[in-house]
């Protein structure tokens, strides 16, 4: 396929190992420790609030570290910055698997849950940009919707792993199968070739190296339209990871039930990326966020009608597949908007709003619970997914002429 603008043939192929294979490893690692991190804690006696309080720690330092992470890739490189992100996060592992070992362990696990959390900032800011640049545009939404969908695959992957070595190796083992993972993802990423970086015109201004205040400023309307729609996104895809089990168990069903509601839910999210990013190149962008949000919102709503596993569980196929077209859509939007010069610290802003909102949306849905009732809370989650649908529906047809610049 080829177009006036890149006259050249592409192949997702022709870059896939490279492209995405760290990805799937990397999604992988942190799969694997995700479900152990509080038992951890928990063995180090640590109370259930400080032990949830840990696990957080890992998005929290994602979230917080966005903006510094577009600086370490602007001084390192792509390349390099998604090496020393896995090989961070590798050692932050090893520390996570020595810490029972230690006295006061659960300070080093904290520690190294933080340091997981900014890696996997600099890992997915660093890919994101380099295949935006990497890909032609009429490739771009297939690129990034498999970017997305490959990492869910080796985040799905990931606890079986860390379960067989568990069954060996005790809890520690769910780290070294992650810190293999990780060591697996640097290596790889290095085989990753640079990208030309083309030189400037004779004649061009080029003018100071943009900051992120410059960029945020000069591309404040992006941000205060779009990036609303982002940031509510987030909150719904962050909030139905919580609201099936929840819902699960206010209907008394057992572990083993709410854990298959759960799995089919997500084998269903992982089915469907690819065909939506091509929808996307081809059709739009819009074709795929409007109703990919409006079909989370509806199934959230349908949720607390729901009294047993079958409607429950086709809740949570709905909830899957709405979930699944969206694969790579945040990160397709904000590569769409990124100007050439800056593109870095764009996108460190894009992300800190993106994952401002996947920090409310459990909040969100918490409040109103304590408030209210849990189908109160789950309802007006589902609110989320119209309110983003219609900022989408408004904000992409009016910027759309911008996509290029």
């Amino acid at each position: 396929m080829t177009s006036p603008d890149d006259p050249q043939p592409f192949s997702l192929r022709s870059i896939a190992v490279a492209a995405f294979g760290p990805t799937l490893l990397f999604g992988i690692g942190t799969g694997a420790v995700m479900p152990v991190v509080a038992l951890s804690a928990r063995d180090l006696g640590a109370s259930v609030a400080v032990a949830a309080l840990i696990v957080t720690l890992i998005g929290l330092g994602s979230w917080f570290f966005n903006l510094p992470a577009s600086l370490v890739t602007l001084k390192f490189g792509e390349r390099w910055s998604i090496v020393g992100a896995a090989a961070a996060a590798a050692l932050a592992l090893v520390a996570a698997a020595l810490a029972p070992q230690l006295p006061d362990g659960i300070w080093l696990l904290a520690a190294a849950m933080l340091v997981v959390g900014m890696s996997s900032s600099v890992f997915g800011l660093a890919r994101q940009k380099y295949l935006t640049e990497a890909v032609p545009l009429h490739y771009r939404a297939r690129a990034l919707s498999t970017l997305g969908g490959v990492n869910r695959i080796g985040v799905f992957i990931g606890p079986f792993a860390g379960a067989a070595v568990i069954q060996f190796a005790g809890l520690s083992g769910a780290y070294w199968v992650g810190v293999v993972a990780m060591v697996g993802a640097a290596l790889l990423s290095v085989t990753i070739p640079d990208l030309e970086v083309p030189a400037p015109k004779p004649g061009a201004d080029v003018g100071p190296q943009p900051t992120l205040r410059s960029v945020a400023v000069s591309h404040a309307g992006v941000f205060l339209s779009l990036g609303v729609g982002i940031l509510l996104l987030s909150a719904l895809r962050s909030s139905r990871q919580v609201v099936i089990p929840l819902w699960a168990d206010h209907l008394g069903m057992d572990a083993t039930q709410a854990s298959l509601i759960y799995g089919i839910s997500g084998a269903i999210d992982m089915l469907v990326f690819y065909p939506a990013g091509k929808l996307m190149d081809r059709r739009g962008r819009q074709w795929v966020a409007i109703p990919s949000t409006a079909i989370m919102g509806t199934a959230l709503l349908l949720i607390p009608l729901t009294g047993g596993f079958t409607g429950l569980l086709l809740a949570g196929m709905l909830i899957g597949f709405g979930n699944g077209i969206s694969s790579g859509l945040v990160m397709t939007l904000g590569a769409d908007f990124s100007p050439d010069r800056g593109r870095g610290q764009f996108l460190g802003l894009w992300r800190f709003m993106a994952d401002a909102g996947s920090t409310g949306g459990p909040l969100l849905l918490s409040g109103v619970t304590a408030l209210a009732t849990l189908g109160a809370g789950v309802s007006a989650t589902g609110v989320l997914g119209f309110a983003a649908a219609a900022v989408f529906a408004v904000v992409i047809p009016r910027l759309k002429h911008r996509r290029n610049y």
